[in-house]
């Protein structure tokens, strides 16, 4: 009978057969995470809230980043909170996650010289998270390192929205006209203006728990994007499930749209 020790043996050269094995491939710059499964993973093992399994989740996603940050990956967005969230949560549920996001906020904002930037609005948003957010962008503005999208009080179609209307009224104290728009209006031009204004495309999106579908989650910015859907609740990923995942996108063959 194999060991808990000849088990962890085992899985640490596995990893580091992947990690080899991803040596002069073509990597992710920027990955997308859907955290999913938090909530599951705590009514599974019988925890009192749905709390613990959001600490778990905040817990999970350090380990997460510093995984991404080794492997040369410059960008990485995590949904963690949806504008669809903050209507649709049990009251209690919404403080004590909204109260986790914070605290992460903070935490990643002393990590390493990575840069933190909320993306989501702040309508609806608890003042002290908005604190927590804005705070950690202006400490970490100037660093080099990881950029940590956390996408907060998020909803795809909304950013969207936002971003048109933002262009129709730079345009309008311009002088222009609506139908001068119509002429000069461009995809790049709605992408300077959404909520990742500046950045690439994510190359890869992740979703935890089985789930396949996007939620509402980078709906312009996915367009090209590949997928790829692990089992695992959020807080049980492993390094090798997203190794795994890393070298799957890099074996594809990216048509972008063909």
């Amino acid at each position: 009978m194999e060991t808990p020790g000849g088990r962890s043996f085992v899985y640490r050269l596995y990893q580091r057969r992947l990690r080899r094995g991803l040596t002069g491939l073509e990597l992710p710059h920027h990955v997308a995470m859907i955290v999913d499964g938090n909530r599951r993973w705590a009514k599974q093992r019988m925890l009192e809230t749905a709390a613990h399994g959001h600490r778990a989740g905040a817990a999970k996603i350090r380990e997460f980043l510093v995984w991404c940050d080794e492997l040369g990956i410059k960008v990485v967005t995590l949904y963690l909170l949806s504008a669809d969230n903050l209507t649709n949560r049990d009251d209690a549920e919404l403080d004590a996650l909204v109260e986790i996001i914070a605290e992460l906020a903070d935490d990643l904002s002393h990590e390493r010289d990575w840069r933190v930037q909320h993306v989501g609005l702040t309508d609806g948003l608890p003042a002290p998270l908005v604190t927590s957010l804005s705070t950690a962008e202006r400490r970490t503005a100037s660093h080099t390192g990881l950029h940590v999208n956390l996408a907060v009080g998020y909803g795809g179609r909304r950013e969207i929205v936002d971003a048109l209307r933002s262009i129709v009224r730079q345009h309008g104290e311009g002088g222009g006209t609506i139908d001068d728009l119509a002429e000069v209006l461009t995809p790049e031009m709605i992408a300077d203006h959404l909520y990742t204004g500046g950045q690439p495309d994510p190359d890869l999106v992740i979703r935890t728990s089985g789930e396949q579908r996007l939620s509402d989650f980078m709906l312009w910015q996915s367009a090209h994007s590949e997928f790829y859907f692990v089992e695992a609740f959020y807080p049980d990923l492993r390094e090798v499930d997203f190794l795994r995942a890393v070298r799957d996108f890099a074996n594809r063959h990216r048509r972008f749209g063909g």
